[in-house]
């Protein structure tokens, strides 16, 4: 929920609400994904950072893999910033203790230039025999892929149909014929086609009517007639058969911890105790410079800043004039304040600073043993 508020605050509600409709879905692919499977998210760069976060609370960021970049090629007219010519597919695996990689299948040739420094690097048959082994085995592709768009006689007019070729990489690698495959956002069939192609299982989920004419369609021009035989369309929900288990068990609420009596004062009511700790006359003292004023230019603050991981505690608060507030702000110590306050001048008495300090923690170790 944090990552979907900092999302929130930053682009809208709209990205808020995106969010949470993905939320809910990924953390019901956690929960199916067994211990070997893998997951991968495919996004454009608007929201990928923010899908990112969200991957890391639900699958953990020990559990990231990759993100690979899928670069493509096609015409554009902008001059005004660099053509957009990619997406985003984050790799995350269930488990970081075990999970299926099948670095082999998924090779690729070596360029001719890395074949030529392989074969030049030294001199004699050895060498040249080496770079003729290289190319017969290929080399593992890296995290930026560089695949074409669609070809002609592959599109189907849906609008965010992807290659095959790139599904087939994916499923290649991070799966074994005879393992399930599950797209839930299944559109126009990619999924299930390459998965078909490769002998795995799979399921395929969407909300789009003709979704499930067009998976018969694209099966039968790949004169898939088996899958045709076993192929089961549906509109009933499956049953769960995980005995209500949660989703994403490290997401669970925690049961709250029972605060005590002083740890539920009101602001105002530490703001009074205080006060008359720091009082002087018919005025307080501020504990960051020592200068006394009307109550009314007093403001609470933290003796350790809420950066540093400060309570709100009356045992953590202090009252500061209004400049002296201002400086602290949120990453200094209340030394830290004292000690600009000395550099820049702003020191009126230092005794009387500190032993403000002392007369409000005092206060509030009493109000603390009070009401515990």
């Amino acid at each position: 929920w944090t990552a979907i508020e900092s999302a929130r605050a930053t682009w809208g509600d709209d990205m808020g609400a995106f969010l949470c409709f993905m939320g809910v879905r990924l953390m019901e692919m956690h929960r199916l994904l067994k211990p070997t499977g893998s997951i991968y998210l495919h996004c454009d760069p608007t929201a990928s950072h923010y899908l990112k976060t969200l991957m890391d609370a639900i699958f953990g960021r020990k559990n990231f893999r990759n993100e690979i970049i899928w670069h493509y090629s096609n015409l554009s007219a902008t001059k005004r910033y660099f053509p957009r010519k990619h997406d985003i597919i984050f790799f995350y695996v269930k488990s970081n203790a075990s999970w299926t990689f099948n670095a082999d299948s998924v090779r690729i040739p070596y360029s001719d230039s890395s074949l030529n420094r392989v074969q030049y690097k030294g001199s004699g048959f050895a060498s040249k025999a080496k770079g003729s082994w290289l190319q017969e085995k290929g080399k593992i592709p890296d995290s930026v892929w560089d695949i074409p768009l669609l070809k002609g006689n592959e599109r189907t007019g849906y609008p965010t149909q992807k290659p095959l070729v790139l599904y087939e990489r994916i499923i290649r690698a991070s799966s074994n014929p005879g393992d399930m495959v599950l797209d839930p956002f299944a559109g126009c069939a990619t999924t299930c086609v390459a998965a078909e192609r490769l002998e795995r299982e799979w399921v395929g989920i969407d909300l789009w009517e003709e979704t499930k004419d067009l998976t018969v369609s694209r099966l039968e021009a790949e004169k898939r007639m088996f899958a045709l035989e076993q192929l089961t369309v549906t509109q009933t929900l499956p049953e769960r058969t995980d005995d209500g288990k949660v989703a994403s068990p490290d997401l669970r609420s925690k049961t709250s911890k029972q605060l005590a009596k002083w740890q539920l004062l009101y602001r105002r009511e530490i703001f009074d105790y205080l006060a008359e700790a720091q009082v002087k006359g018919e005025f307080v003292v501020c504990a960051g410079c020592g200068r006394v004023l009307e109550r009314e230019f007093m403001e609470l603050d933290h003796i350790m800043p809420r950066d540093d991981g400060g309570e709100n505690y009356i045992t953590n608060r202090v009252l500061l004039c209004r400049p002296c507030n201002g400086k602290k702000s949120n990453k200094l110590t209340l030394a830290g304040l004292r000690s600009q306050n000395k550099k820049s001048g702003w020191m009126r008495d230092e005794a009387a600073a500190e032993s403000a300090h002392v007369r409000a923690r005092r206060k509030a170790e009493e109000v603390r043993e009070a009401l515990s």
